[in-house]
């Protein structure tokens, strides 16, 4: 009988925990919606994605928290259940992130935002996509394919990279345009700018566990 709750409870944990990482990086997908949205001047379309990101954030929260109360029950081995809190711990910083972007976004959806700013912050979120879809990838195929998410992994920092490339451009636009802006306005961009640069960096750190991984399964 103790053995059947233990199987249970590895399943729960791990259904679970896949069900946290899953929503985390589909929060990314819902930025890029509200980014896109805001660039058309669809308020309410953006609204309604932050509202959605907000309540699959507070979803995420929750399942961190029933995630690490089973993995304290013992019911994984030591190594497996450090790894799982790993990845998850990573996933919530970066749907973090994602929801103080998004923040702005609604902030800035009636202020005065120069047009050639909403359309590199919509380049900018198709490539946080890319890269959380890539994550997402990656870990699917830990368990089954270690050198195809090593793979997927270093894609990621390929993507991170571009990333890094439109974070100065937008830089380079603020600076551009400033003088179009109230100082408001440019505060919250630049909340923006650095809110996107950090799911970038968080994705990227969360693809280099991914790459430990595989060299420490590879080692066992």
């Amino acid at each position: 009988m103790e053995e059947w709750f233990a199987k249970r409870r590895k399943s729960k944990v791990l259904e679970i925990a896949d069900r946290q990482m899953t929503l985390a990086i589909d929060t990314v997908i819902e930025l890029e919606k509200s980014i896109d949205a805001a660039s058309k001047g669809d308020k309410e379309k953006a609204k309604a994605s932050f509202e959605k990101l907000s309540l699959v954030e507070h979803e995420i929260d929750e399942l961190r928290r029933i995630v690490f109360e089973e993995l304290t029950r013992g019911s994984l081995h030591s190594k497996d259940r450090e790894d799982i809190m790993h990845l998850v711990k990573r996933l919530d910083e970066m749907a973090d992130h994602v929801k103080d972007a998004s923040r702005a976004v609604v902030l800035l959806l009636d202020a005065k935002v120069v047009k050639e700013m909403w359309k590199q912050f919509a380049k900018t979120a198709k490539d946080l996509v890319a890269g959380a879809t890539t994550l997402r990838n990656a870990i699917e195929k830990l368990g089954t394919d270690p050198l195809g998410a090593m793979k997927l992994a270093k894609q990621i920092d390929e993507i991170e990279g571009r990333v890094d490339e439109k974070y100065l451009k937008s830089k380079a636009l603020l600076l551009k345009h400033s003088n179009k802006m109230d100082a408001a306005t440019i505060v919250i961009l630049k909340d923006l700018i650095e809110e996107m640069e950090h799911v970038a960096d968080a994705c990227d750190d969360t693809a280099d566990y991914v790459r430990i991984l595989t060299v420490a399964r590879e080692a066992v």
